[in-house]
Parts: C-alpha cells; structure tokens; sequence
C-alpha cells in the first residue's frame, strides 16, 4: 500500500486544527484588548494620584501663613478669631504644656506678640509668587499650575491632556475637640476629635488647622476612569522650632 495516500487527509487535518487555534485567538482578542486597556486605566489612576500626593507633600514644606513667612525669624505661634480657646492663652506668650525652653511661641523674636492669622488667600495682590500654604488653593492659581479649565477651575497636570485634573483647596477647619480639652485631656490622656473634620469651606473665621483637599477628577466620560479620587491632610498653627546647638 502506498503510504503516501494519507498525506493529504492529514495536512487537511492540520489545517482544520489551524483554523480553529487561529478562531480561538481572534475570539479572546478583544477580551485581551479590554484587559490590556484597563491596566492602562490603573496605570493613569496611579499616576494621578502619585501627583496628587507630590503635590501635598510640597504645600505642607511651605509656611502655615503668610505672617510667618518673615524669613529673618523664627515662625511664631498666630493668633486666630475662631479657633479652639484653651489654644489661645497669649497671656502667658505660650500655649499649656509648652515648655520655657522651646522656642515655639506667640512672642516673635523682635518682640512682637499676638500676630494675626490671615484669612484664606493669595495676599500677593497681582504677583505669582506663593509662600504659604493656602497660596496653593486653586482659586488663586500660580506657578504650580499648568493649564486651568476655566469651567471647573480644575488644573490640568497628567499627560492624558484636558480628561484628567487635579483640584486644590485649602480651608480652615473646626479644631475643637470632642473630648479632653487640650490644657486637661481625658483621664487616659488622649484628645478625640470627630471621626471626619469638616474639610469644607463652611468654618468661619481663622482656626488653628489647615484642611489641604486635593481632588483627582477625570473628565474624559469613560467609564474605567468616572470617579472622584480625593486626598486630604492638614497643618497646624504650631510655630517653627530651632534645633539646639551643643557646644563640645
């Protein structure tokens, strides 16, 4: 018998097989197309939100005031209109528990005492120069922002271009406690405030906290990216310090 007859039963065999390998990968093609397509999407959301971070961590290196940002002394401690009142002892020039020895105080090395806290924005009336913190909020945009979305007042920053945009608040915020009171804490000596500070602008007059909210917002209607991720952190009226010198 000659054996060579069964050779083209054969390739037509493998060209079935074939056929059907080939079907299956153009089958999963769009389901790999998807799952490659979201790992772009966590890919962006990372990036986001690693600039978003970067961007707290570089406000809270700034000033708490702009009364503070004398650079020829020591950052003192601010007097506030709506803050915490067992805070704001300025009669003895420091707060309960501070120490004689440190340096952070409502006295001013030239002697200045009670120096105001300044309400929520840019004093640099026209200039783009930014020194405290709350210089930062988007309402008051600078040199920090690349391009502002005149609808949303959101600053565009990942490279995705116009979808993506980072939004900076800075607010003062309660800084009362629930419980304790700062000069007689509770009897485990611990301080609760509220699961949740009130991080909007609703706090009327100057506090001693910072609420800094900074908001990732994605405009491109996608539905990988339709949700609003938002980072907070806050910095307090504490004054700057000075480290000691030890003479040898």
């Amino acid at each position: 018998m000659d054996k060579n007859i069964f050779h083209p039963a054969i390739a037509m065999i493998e060209l079935i097989f074939a056929i059907v390998v080939i079907g299956i990968v153009l089958l999963s093609a769009p389901q790999l197309m998807q799952v490659a397509a979201r790992s772009g999407y966590v890919a962006l959301q990372q990036e986001g939100i690693g600039e978003a971070a970067s961007r707290i961590d570089m406000i809270m290196g700034y000033h708490w005031d702009e009364n503070d940002t004398d650079e020829r002394y020591l950052d003192p401690v601010l007097t506030v209109t709506a803050g915490d009142s067992d805070l704001d002892q300025t009669d003895t020039g420091r707060r309960a528990g501070t120490p004689l020895e440190s340096d952070r105080s409502f006295v001013r090395a030239d002697g200045i005492m009670g120096i105001p806290a300044t309400p929520i924005g840019k004093e640099e009336s026209g200039a783009d120069r930014e020194d405290d913190i709350d210089d930062f909020s988007s309402a008051h945009p600078g040199w920090l922002q690349n391009k502002v979305n005149k609808t949303t007042n959101e600053t565009d920053y990942i490279e995705k271009g116009d979808d993506i945009s980072i939004f900076i608040s800075v607010n003062y915020i309660n800084d009362s406690p629930d419980s304790g009171t700062y000069s007689t804490p509770t009897p485990t000596g611990t301080i609760h405030y509220t699961p949740n500070f009130d991080w909007s602008s609703g706090h009327k007059g100057t506090s001693n906290i910072k609420g800094i909210i900074v908001k990732l917002t994605d405009h491109s209607g996608s539905s990988e990216l339709a949700k609003t991720i938002t980072l907070h952190a806050f910095s307090c009226n504490i004054g700057g310090y000075r480290l000691e010198e030890k003479d040898f």
